[in-house]
């Protein structure tokens, strides 16, 4: 039987081995498929159900609203609202921009600060991944440390407000508005009776069902130390998602020093410890998407440990040294392609 290989050349790679499906429902062999720029990333939609075409509109139109209303900058952008009204008044907002929110700030109470989504001044200071992208001088890093402070985030579920304490907060959701659209995206398909996609909001990776050969997703996990499409290892995954951050994605560099785009709220100034690149596998997108940012702040140890803790969620890091850790649920699951890196062993760590 002839096969086909189609690879996915994104912050994952998804090898998709077709052959004969057992599924009751027609999948097809070559997806329904739709790409666009949104959220600045690239964002791609396959549907391999026969005639499902028609919901890869309907998911990105659920897409575009929610990004208009989470983005900052976006003329509809609730957060901005949000913002705005610091330190004068509550904003009514919509119930997926409050669930959001909420989820926030239950993973800020999780890092005990370390991650936290009223990061927005500091992120807005330094901008990087933009053209006015600049590193800021210790004044203005200690100007708005103080207004950094989840618990400042007051949440009313009746009236289904939100408001922030004090002037000049600002809350940034960039680390998990991707993962909570892609949970979003992934309900949407569930309702219109879609089994087989792959979700990929450029780093946050939902696959869906099995391939179209009825069997798992093969998703190649990214060197963090090379361009896109590079990979250090693979795994299998079904309904499942897979997001990578690595701080090699989005970087200021200045007189030689390479400052990258995960700030630790605390000091000011981007993570620096051992990790250069963390993938969370697991069952929600927007849990994958915060714990890749929120185990930052706590090293490869401790990384370690806490994703250990995490029921039905497994983490594979890469440190600088080009050594591999995973967590224990994927000792049978992970395997190293790539000979420029090893495999460390956690438990010398």
């Amino acid at each position: 039987m002839l096969k086909k290989k189609y690879v996915l050349m994104l912050s994952l790679i998804i090898f998709v081995i077709t052959g004969c499906n057992t599924n009751e429902q027609k999948v097809l062999e070559s997806p329904y498929k739709k790409t666009e720029f949104m959220m600045g990333t690239v964002v791609t939609l396959k549907i391999y159900d026969e005639g499902k075409e028609d919901v890869l509109s309907l998911a990105f139109n659920e897409m575009e609203q929610l990004a208009g209303q989470i983005g900052v900058g976006e003329a509809n952008s609730q957060i901005d609202q949000i913002n705005t009204a610091a330190g004068e008044a509550p904003v009514e907002v919509s119930e997926d921009v409050f669930n959001l929110i909420q989820a926030g700030k239950s993973y800020s109470e999780q890092a005990e600060g370390s991650f936290d989504i009223t990061v927005g001044p500091l992120t807005s200071l330094w901008h990087i991944g933009y053209e006015d992208a600049k590193k800021p001088t210790q004044e203005e890093i200690d100007a708005v440390l103080p207004l950094i402070n989840y618990q400042k985030v007051l949440l009313d579920e009746k009236e289904q407000t939100v408001y922030l304490e004090d002037k000049g907060m600002g809350m940034d959701l960039g680390a998990i508005a991707k993962g909570f659209i892609a949970d979003k995206v992934t309900q949407l398909l569930d309702e219109e009776g879609v089994t087989t996609a792959i979700i990929d909001l450029g780093g946050n990776i939902y696959v869906k069902g099995n391939n179209p050969s009825g069997k798992e997703w093969t998703v190649g996990v990214q060197d963090p130390f090379t361009e896109r499409g590079q990979i250090v290892g693979k795994i299998e995954a079904s309904n499942q998602s897979i997001v990578t951050s690595g701080i090699y994605e989005r970087y200021l560099e200045v007189d030689g020093e390479r400052y990258h785009h995960i700030l630790n709220p605390l000091n000011g100034y981007p993570y620096e410890n051992e990790i250069a690149g963390v993938t969370i596998v697991s069952e929600k997108s927007i849990d994958g998407d915060a714990l890749s940012t929120l185990i930052f702040s706590k090293g490869l140890k401790d990384g370690l440990t806490h994703i250990e803790k995490q029921e039905g969620v497994e983490a594979i890091f890469v440190d600088k040294d080009q050594q591999v850790y995973i967590t224990s649920g994927l000792d049978d699951e992970f395997e190293l392609t790539n000979e420029s890196f090893k495999l460390g062993n956690r438990e010398e760590l």
